[in-house]
């Protein structure tokens, strides 16, 4: 079985995407482009819920299942087609996932009926995964003591990308209708696969013999043989499930009455959650100092804090702004340093390591969206900022009962 050692993959390079072995500031600047851009796709269906569920016939629970089914898309994503990173070249199968992307995309955006919106969307999760694929090949291509501050960068375009989604999904929702946005998004991933396919390295497969089952069989493998894995993955599921908690359903109370805002008013708020991407590049400064342990309490502390102002949006739409602003710099300080320490287990093995810790992160998020969307129908925005509050303080409490877990060395 393959154990994680590092291969021959990734020799070959493209004029502008490396020098020496090192990405530059444009290269990465382009990875964290296409990596926004492709992970926006998971989020384009949060401020367009209510309309969606008017215009199919079903109900706020009900509709709920379009983010949920893509987050459980997205978890299969990691599990299926993330590891074929490490064995087949990272270029072809990027431009391979976009362009089932985009069809992914017209297919949700044409659908007819609530049941084939689900199914495209569900499609749509499972191969958004692409932006995990780049994410690892980032930080293959970074040298090690700069990976922390290249992972954060990509990691912050991942930030914007959510961010512009529900801003810019919002507004086009209200301009030309909810099918616009799934359309729209199609386009603009095939521009994206021309790009990608023309500025990332060539390279070449990896020479290996583990067949496709040998490969899955490897990442719970490594799940098995490393503390440090199994310990993030656990932080990133809670951080992830509260993150999920406020934006699968924020927008809920935000449409209706007081309030009543519009799709573009509601997508807005997501703006206020740019200090994550700032976050997420301070975070994977501070792990190249050896800080990742006390980065990782803080965000969690400051994850838990979050809640008390989001508790008060019905009365104050400025308590959502700086609840949003705390809890999205909470959720990419801890999601950027697990990052920057399971790749580093391995490195030989990235896309098995990150695909294998994001699945995580897509259990939280599906399973934050089930518990929220459920728990506001039924007791409203109050149990749903307690349900928050909740699976925040268990982060706190399982990163102190962990303790520090020793950094890991590169084998």
């Amino acid at each position: 079985m393959d154990d994680g050692s590092p291969s021959t993959h990734d020799t070959g390079r493209t004029r502008g995407t490396a020098r020496g072995g090192t990405l530059t500031r444009s290269a990465t600047f382009l990875l964290a482009v296409a990596c926004g851009a492709a992970v926006a796709n998971v989020y384009l269906a949060q401020p367009l819920l209510a309309t969606m569920g008017r215009e199919l016939g079903v109900g706020e629970g009900a509709v709920g299942a379009v983010v949920t089914l893509t987050q459980v898309g997205y978890a299969l994503g990691l599990v299926l087609l993330v590891p074929l990173g490490d064995v087949l070249d990272r270029r072809r199968l990027v431009v391979v996932q976009l362009v089932a992307l985009a069809a992914a995309l017209v297919v949700s955006g044409t659908a007819p009926a609530a049941a084939v919106l689900l199914v495209g969307t569900t499609a749509v999760g499972l191969l958004a995964v692409v932006a995990q694929t780049l994410v690892a090949h980032a930080a293959a291509l970074a040298e090690p003591d700069r990976r922390g501050r290249v992972v954060g960068s990509v990691t912050g375009g991942i930030v914007v990308g959510i961010l512009l989604a529900r801003t810019v999904s919002g507004a086009l929702a209200d301009l030309a209708g909810w099918r616009a946005v799934y359309l729209a998004s199609a386009a603009l991933v095939c521009v994206l696969a021309l790009v990608l396919h023309r500025a990332l390295p060539a390279g070449t497969a990896p020479a290996s013999a583990v067949g496709y089952a040998g490969l899955l069989r490897s990442t719970v493998a490594l799940f098995a043989a490393e503390r440090l894995l199994r310990v993030r993955a656990l932080l990133g599921l809670l951080v992830f499930a509260a993150f999920s908690v406020l934006w699968s359903c924020v927008a809920l109370p935000l449409s209706e009455p007081p309030l009543s805002l519009s799709h573009t008013a509601i997508g807005a708020f997501g703006l206020a959650g740019a200090a994550g991407a700032v976050a997420a590049t301070a975070a994977g400064r501070l792990n190249d100092r050896g800080l990742s342990h006390w980065t990782t309490g803080a965000g969690l502390v400051l994850l838990t804090l979050s809640w008390l102002p989001l508790a008060f949006t019905r009365q104050s739409l400025w308590a959502l702004v700086a609840g949003v602003v705390v809890l999205d710099l909470a959720v990419q300080a801890v999601h950027v340093t697990n990052q920057n320490l399971v790749h580093a287990l391995r490195p030989g093995a990235g896309s098995r390591l990150i695909g294998g810790y994001m699945v995580f992160y897509s259990v939280g998020s599906a399973s934050g969206a089930i518990a929220a969307t459920g728990l506001y129908a039924a007791f409203g925005w109050g149990a749903v900022c307690l349900l928050g509050a909740g699976v925040s303080g268990l982060g706190c409490l399982v990163w102190a009962w962990t303790g520090r877990v020793p950094a890991p060395t590169a084998r």
